[in-house]
C-alpha cells in the first residue's frame, strides 16, 4: 500500500465551504499520488472553531463546544470522501461530549464510510490541567483495532505512543500498523512523539505512522504553535531501512509525506527477522524477576 502521513496546518475559516475545499484539496492530492491510506493530526479539528468567530476560539471551553458540535458534520465529509476517492483516511482528531466529559478523538474512515473511533488514552499535563480531557480512568472507550482490507491498524494518539503496553496490547491483538496523530508545541515534544513511534515501531515489529499539527495560528485556543513533520518508521531489520526511517517529511513544511509499505514485511520480520522483539518480549519479566531474588552482596 501506498501510505499519506500529513504535516497539517491550521487555517481560518470563513464558512463551512472553506472547510469542505480544503480538505478536499488534501485527500484529493494524495490520491491522485496512489495513496490508500491516509493520516491527519491531533487536534487538526480545532481549526472548526474558527467558524464560531474569534472569541469562541479563543476561550477555552466556547472553543471545545464548538468543535465538538460540528464533528458530525466533519464526520460525513470524511466519509463522502473516503467514497469518492476510494480511500481510508484517519480524520484530525477533536474534542468529543461523551457522557458528560470531553474526549480526544479520532475516526477511522473506509471506501463504505465509518469503521470506527479511537480515543485518546493517556492525557498530557496540559489536557488533564487545563483542558479538562478524560482518559482512559474516564470516558474514553478502549484501545480498539480496525480490520482493513489494508490491514490490521491500530491508534496511539500523541502521548499515548509513548507508553510501551499499550503498543503491546495492540500487537498482540494482531495489529501491523500504529497510526500516531500528534500535536505537539515545542521541538522537544515533537522528538518525544517521534522517539515514542520508532521505539514502538522497533519492540512490536510493525509500522508506525505519525502525522504533525505544523506552523501557527495564534487565533485558535491551545493550537497557537505548533511543530512537527510526517513520518513512517518501521523495524530495522531484513525488508526495511537499517536507521527504520521508511520515509520523514521536512520539519514544520505543510504537506504529504508518502510511504510504500508491504505488510509482508512485517510477518516476515515477525516470523523470521534478524532479532525478534515481539516474540521474545515476554522473556523481559523473567529476567527482572531474577534479579529480583538475587541475595545481596
Amino acid at each position: 500500500m501506498k501510505i499519506a502521513t500529513s504535516a497539517y496546518p491550521l487555517d481560518w475559516f470563513q464558512d463551512w465551504s472553506d472547510y469542505e475545499a480544503k480538505l478536499t484539496a488534501w485527500v484529493g492530492e494524495a490520491a491522485q499520488a496512489g495513496a490508500n491510506l491516509l493520516v491527519f493530526p491531533e487536534y487538526g479539528a480545532m481549526e472548526l472553531a474558527s467558524l464560531d468567530g474569534v472569541k469562541v476560539a479563543g476561550d477555552l471551553k466556547g472553543s471545545i463546544r464548538a468543535v465538538a458540535g460540528r464533528v458530525g458534520a466533519s464526520y460525513n465529509l470524511h466519509a463522502a470522501l473516503a467514497a469518492r476517492f476510494g480511500v481510508y483516511i484517519l480524520s484530525a482528531s477533536a474534542p468529543v461530549m461523551e457522557k458528560g466529559a470531553v474526549v480526544n478523538r479520532a475516526a477511522l474512515f473506509g471506501p463504505e464510510g465509518l469503521i470506527g473511533v479511537q480515543d485518546k488514552q493517556i492525557m498530557t499535563r496540559f489536557e488533564r490541567e487545563e483542558w479538562g480531557i478524560a482518559g482512559a480512568e474516564g470516558a474514553a472507550g478502549p484501545l480498539r483495532v480496525f480490520d482493513t482490507d489494508l490491514g490490521r491498524i491500530g491508534i496511539l494518539i500523541c502521548y499515548d505512543c509513548e507508553f510501551p503496553l499499550l503498543a503491546r496490547d495492540l500487537a498482540e491483538r494482531g495489529v501491523e500498523i500504529l497510526l500516531i496523530p500528534s500535536c505537539t508545541e515545542a521541538l522537544e515534544g515533537y522528538w518525544r512523539v517521534r522517539i515514542g513511534a520508532m521505539a514502538r515501531a522497533l519492540e512490536n515489529q510493525c509500522v508506525t505512522v505519525m502525522a504533525s499539527l505544523v506552523g501557527d495560528a495564534p487565533r485558535l485556543y491551545a493550537v497557537e504553535q505548533n511543530t512537527g513533520a510526517g513520518g513512517v518508521f518501521g523495524p530495522p531489520d531484513r525488508g526495511f531501512p537499517p536507521t527504520g526511517v521508511i520515509a520523514e517529511g521536512t520539519l514544520n513544511r505543510p504537506g504529504w509525506t508518502y510511504a510504500d509499505v508491504a505488510l509482508e514485511n512485517v510477518r516476515d520480520v515477525r516470523a523470521d527477522g534478524h532479532v525478534l522483539n515481539l516474540t521474545h518480549w515476554d522473556e523481559q519479566a523473567p529476567a527482572v524477576a531474577r534479579r529480583a531474588q538475587k541475595p545481596a552482596a
